[in-house]
């Protein structure tokens, strides 16, 4: 799979909800491995900032991320639909504090993001994929979020405000191809007993019955309730019973809980890669979905590169016969089993470790380790598959090294272990030679890397 940006840019523009303000949002094409950022154009020197979690400030009402005192709040629907849409990189330039409300919903931007189109490019998709149960949890507030290994990316959501008129409430994504029909047009709500006290503190400047849905639950006398619309300069509402007093009707009978789906979703995009997974959430809030894409952050930055997914069962793209016609290695020095993956700039090896190898008998007769060297050789082979697979007539050619740079082992090799082998272009080839950086795994554990150089050679006849 391929990187994805805008075709075109397209602007939204409306009130913000904390500020109150009128803005404008442009979103723009970026390039390749760029992601999200966000520029304010209102300031100065435009500063950019990064839209990832690490970078979160705050979140009361709202996702805000902040580089110093520079901070812009409300990207969660943004980013939802952006991320629902697969789009990977994309420069957001907002000429204020915060990204306009529009009418609370996310549905502005999924028509939009069509009518704009899609640019596949050059580069690779990012993924975190979940291997294992991941889970965090904040016992105050009895919220979590589990999220289990998948094939993609699908969102389970339940709330219960223990509310008359909104308890236990769910809403399911099971595709992200989904989200504009099912998931883009629920608002955001707020129960009018909370709106008092966000006023006062500047929260909901920006805040209506056009872009929200309001919940009253808790019994006030219609001068308490003329009290609050005026402070939202607002029309007084008579209100004679417990429901929603929002002028439009709800889209859906769980509208709360689908929009909660959606702010996961949108903080979920602060992660910066694509989730593979399936993600339960329970009394979700801002707090604890950004608390878990920073975990996530946490792991990509200790291994920028996730262990490729091995499975035995699965048949290898070349098995080792297939490999014996395109590489001039044999026996002892053979040190590729099979291919199971190959993209348009990176492959993905197989070494099983016996006792049997016949470097053991000497390195080390009473601790039998694989030599760091047949590691980097091994990482060499397969990279020679890699450029091969590149070239209409792979067997009339031969690969060699011709440098190898920033060479690290972290962890020993040894019989019974299976090595992968993760290998890419660092840069395109040119004049005949290739640029390779190559990473073993053992598990989840990276146990070598190199960067290398080699040369493509016409064999003689």
């Amino acid at each position: 799979m391929k990187q994805l940006t805008l075709s075109n840019s397209f602007s939204v523009s409306g009130k913000g909800l904390h500020t109150g303000a009128r803005l404008t949002a442009e979103f723009c094409p970026a390039p390749d491995n760029h992601g999200y950022k966000v520029q304010r154009t209102d300031l100065p020197d435009q500063p950019i900032i990064d839209a990832v979690a690490e970078n979160v400030v705050a979140t009361t009402r709202g996702t805000v991320i902040g580089r110093g005192e520079v901070t812009i709040s409300t990207l969660e629907h943004a980013l939802a639909a952006l991320y629902a849409a697969g789009i990977d990189n994309c420069l957001i330039k907002v000429d204020g504090p915060e990204i306009p409300i529009l009418d609370g919903s996310a549905a502005e931007y999924c028509e939009k993001i069509a009518a704009a189109g899609l640019t596949e490019q050059k580069a690779e998709k990012e993924y975190y994929i979940v291997k294992q149960k991941t889970e965090i949890r904040d016992e105050n507030t009895g919220a979590s979020i589990v999220v289990l290994p998948d094939s993609d990316l699908s969102v389970d959501v339940m709330i219960d405000y223990k509310s008359p008129v909104l308890s236990f409430q769910y809403a399911s994504l099971e595709r992200t191809e989904d989200f504009p029909a099912e998931i883009a047009s629920s608002r955001t709500f707020v129960f009018v007993r909370e709106i008092e006290p966000l006023v006062k503190g500047n929260l909901i400047k920006g805040g209506d019955l056009d872009n929200a849905v309001v919940i009253y639950d808790t019994p006030m006398d219609q001068a308490e309730l003329d009290h609050i619309a005026d402070l939202m300069g607002a029309p007084h509402k008579k209100v004679s019973e417990f429901g929603f007093i929002q002028e439009k009707p709800l889209v859906a009978d769980n509208e709360p809980a689908r929009h909660k789906l959606m702010d996961v979703l949108g903080d979920l995009a602060l992660i910066g890669r694509n989730l593979k997974g399936k993600v339960l959430a329970t009394r979700p809030g801002h707090t604890i979905n950004t608390a878990f894409a920073k975990k996530i952050r946490k792991e990509i930055k200790r291994q920028d590169i996730q262990a490729p997914v091995y499975d035995p069962n699965k048949a290898p793209l070349l098995d080792n016969l297939s490999i014996r016609d395109l590489l001039p290695h044999r026996y002892p020095m053979l040190l590729v089993d099979k291919i199971i993956e190959i993209g348009t700039n990176y492959i993905v090896g197989v070494k099983n470790i016996t006792a049997n190898e016949p470097f053991f008998t000497g390195h080390f007769p009473q601790e039998p380790v694989l030599p760091g060297v047949l590691q980097i050789e091994a990482m060499a082979q397969t990279g020679g598959l890699l450029v091969l697979s590149t070239l209409d007539d792979p067997k009339g050619y031969s690969t060699y090294f011709m440098k190898i740079d920033n060479v690290k082992f972290r962890q020993k090799v040894v019989p019974g272990d299976t090595l992968i082998f993760h290998v890419s272009f660092m840069t395109e080839m040119r004049r005949g030679c290739a640029v390779m950086k190559g990473i073993a795994f053992v598990g989840e554990k990276i146990v070598s890397e190199c960067e290398f150089m080699a040369q493509i050679i016409k064999n003689k006849k």
